[in-house]
C-alpha cells in the first residue's frame, strides 16, 4: 500500500495510476449504470473515450510511462467488467506484469466470475482488489440488478441476486487467503441500499475485507435510478462514520473513469493528457491493422467473391461487439497486379483481415504477403469478425 494512492492518502499527490480499458462486456444490468463509448467529458466510473487490445494498452502503458515516470499502479476498471471476458484481461495482466515488475497491478470488479482467476491472479502478481459489494439481501440486489449472466445463463429477480452475493463472498475470502489487499466499494443508492451499509460493513469485515469504499449514487440518463437523488454530502459523512466502526474506509475516492490516468483529483488535466497519448498511439497502431475488410452484397452477410466486390465493408471491435465504420470502393478492374498492390496497400492499409467467399489465387497471394489474413468463408459477417477478434474456430 505504500505507493498506490487509492489506498494510502499519503501519497496521493505523490504516485499516479491508470486505467487501461481493456473490458468491453458486463456480465451484469446495473440500474444504475450506463456505459457509453466516447465521454471524455465525463468524469465518473464506466466510461471510457477508447477500448484498448491487450497489446495495445501494453504499448499505451509503454508511452504513458515516458511521460508520468510516478505511474505506481496499473488498474483494470472497466469500461465494462474484467472478467466478462476474463482471456483478455489475464493477457493484459500478464504482459504488463513481464515489462513492468515493479508496478502495482489493481483490478476493479463486480466479482460475478473472478473466483476461479484469483490463484492465477496472485501468481502474475495482483496486489490490489476491489469488489463491488452493493447489498447482501437479495431482495435488495434484485432491485439493484435488472440481470445478471453466469454460466452463459441469465438470471433476474431474487435468484440473481442470491448467486451474484455468494460469487463475491466467496471471491473475497479466496482472495485473502492469497494476501491480496481488497477493497469493498458500495454504491449508496437512496431508499434503495443506504439503510443496509452497516450490515455490508459487517459482512465483509467477517471475511477479511481491507476496506470499504462508499460511492454516492450519479444518477445517469436512460437508468432505471436517474430519477433517484444523489445522497448529499452530510448523509455520506453518516454513512462513513457508521463503517467506520468495523472496516477502515477510504476518504479521497475522486470516482474514476475507466481510462483515468495520472494524479488522483487531477483529472481534468490528466485526462486531457490521457487523450493525446491515446490519439498518438491509435494513429500508430492504425498503421498495425486492427480493421477487417469484408466482401458483402449488403453488410450482412460474407458472399461476394473478392473481384466481383465494387467495394468492401469496413468493421472494428467496439464496446459492444463489433462496429460498422464506413464502406470503400476497390480499385477498378482492368490493372492486374497493380489492382491488389494497390488493396493492400491503399484501400485496406488498417486492416488485419480480409472476410471474401472466394478469392482468386493472386490477389490472395498478393494480400497476404502484405500481411492481411485472407478467411473463406460464407455466412453472417459477425462470425467471422468472432474468427479474427476472438479466435474462434470458423
Amino acid at each position: 500500500m505504500d505507493n498506490h494512492p487509492c489506498f494510502n492518502i499519503e501519497v496521493k499527490d505523490k504516485y499516479a495510476r491508470v486505467h487501461l480499458p481493456i473490458a468491453s462486456k458486463c456480465n451484469v444490468q446495473c440500474n444504475y449504470c450506463n456505459r457509453r463509448y466516447d465521454c471524455c467529458n465525463e468524469n465518473r466510473p464506466g466510461v471510457s473515450s477508447m477500448l484498448l487490445s491487450p497489446k495495445q494498452a501494453l504499448y499505451y502503458l509503454k508511452v504513458l510511462s515516458k511521460k508520468m515516470p510516478n505511474i505506481s499502479v496499473v488498474g483494470i476498471a472497466g469500461p465494462g467488467d474484467p472478467f466478462a471476458e476474463p482471456e483478455i484481461t489475464m493477457e493484459t495482466i500478464c504482459l504488463v506484469k513481464e515489462k513492468f515488475p515493479g508496478k502495482n497491478i489493481c483490478i476493479s470488479t463486480n466479482g460475478l466470475n473472478l473466483f476461479p482467476y484469483i490463484d492465477n491472479l496472485a501468481e502474475n502478481g495482483l496486489s490490489h482488489l476491489t469488489i463491488t459489494i452493493n447489498s447482501i439481501k437479495s431482495k435488495t440486489l434484485a432491485k439493484l440488478y435488472r440481470w445478471i449472466r453466469y454460466n452463459k445463463k441469465v438470471y433476474r429477480m431474487e435468484i440473481g441476486g442470491e448467486i451474484l452475493l455468494e460469487q463475491q463472498l466467496k471471491s473475497l475470502k479466496r482472495a485473502r487467503e492469497n494476501r491480496i489487499f481488497v477493497k469493498i466499494n458500495t454504491v449508496i443508492c437512496p431508499g434503495i441500499n443506504d439503510c443496509e451499509v452497516e450490515e455490508i460493513a459487517k459482512k465483509v469485515s467477517s471475511f477479511g475485507a481491507n476496506m470499504m469504499n462508499c460511492i454516492p449514487l450519479y444518477p445517469i440518463e436512460n437508468t432505471e435510478f436517474a430519477s433517484l437523488s444523489m445522497p448529499s454530502k452530510d448523509d455520506m459523512k453518516k454513512i462513513k462514520l457508521i463503517i467506520s466502526q468495523y472496516i477502515p474506509t477510504m476518504s479521497h475516492c475522486v470516482g474514476c473513469r475507466a481510462d483515468a490516468a495520472g494524479l488522483l483529483g487531477h483529472n481534468n488535466t490528466e485526462t486531457k493528457n490521457f487523450i493525446e497519448q491515446v490519439s498518438l498511439f491509435t494513429r500508430i497502431f492504425s498503421k498495425k491493422r486492427n480493421r477487417v475488410a469484408v466482401a458483402t452484397n449488403e453488410g450482412l452477410l460474407v458472399n461476394l467473391h473478392l473481384g466481383e466486390a465494387r467495394e468492401v465493408y469496413i468493421f472494428e471491435q467496439s464496446i459492444n461487439g463489433y462496429s460498422f465504420v464506413e464502406k470503400r470502393p476497390t480499385p477498378p478492374k482492368g490493372s492486374g497486379v497493380n489492382r491488389w498492390e494497390e488493396l493492400a496497400n491503399k484501400i485496406l492499409v488498417d486492416c488485419q483481415a480480409i472476410l471474401v467467399a472466394e478469392i482468386g489465387e493472386n490477389p490472395m497471394k498478393i494480400i497476404t504477403q502484405n500481411g492481411i489474413c485472407v478467411i473463406q468463408m460464407n455466412g453472417l459477417i459477425e462470425t467471422g469478425l468472432d474468427v479474427v477478434y476472438l479466435r474462434r474456430k470458423l
